[in-house]
């Protein structure tokens, strides 16, 4: 209820929510042909942030549109990418590369 009461009161919050879930439901649901319209519909609010966002997505509009139908994602090689960043701030001026490689050959 207070969520609705703060979006009825805050224009560009209930205008982000939406286009944010809307872009979570493309996502989802792999609708790779919907980004031009939610892209087009971004544009037309006053909201900075997602216009950046919005402009980022279309730069690359076709290698998008292209990967989002795709059951593919990096989501694993992202977490390993992480696991290791964070080993590698935990040992930061205490070892060299050895004992790093070590840690995540071991982890």
């Amino acid at each position: 209820m207070r969520l609705k009461t703060v979006r009825t009161h805050c224009p560009e919050l209930d205008a982000l929510t939406r286009h944010v879930r809307s872009f979570a439901i493309m996502l989802a649901d792999r609708k790779g042909e919907c980004l031009p319209e939610w892209i087009a519909a971004v544009r037309q609010d006053d909201l900075p942030s997602l216009h950046t966002l919005a402009a980022g997505i279309d730069r690359d509009r076709d290698a998008v549109i292209a990967g989002l139908p795709l059951p593919w994602n990096s989501g694993v090689v992202e977490g390993h990418v992480n696991r290791i960043k964070m080993l590698k701030r935990q040992m930061f001026g205490r070892a060299g590369f050895d004992l790093l490689r070590k840690r995540v050959l071991l982890a």
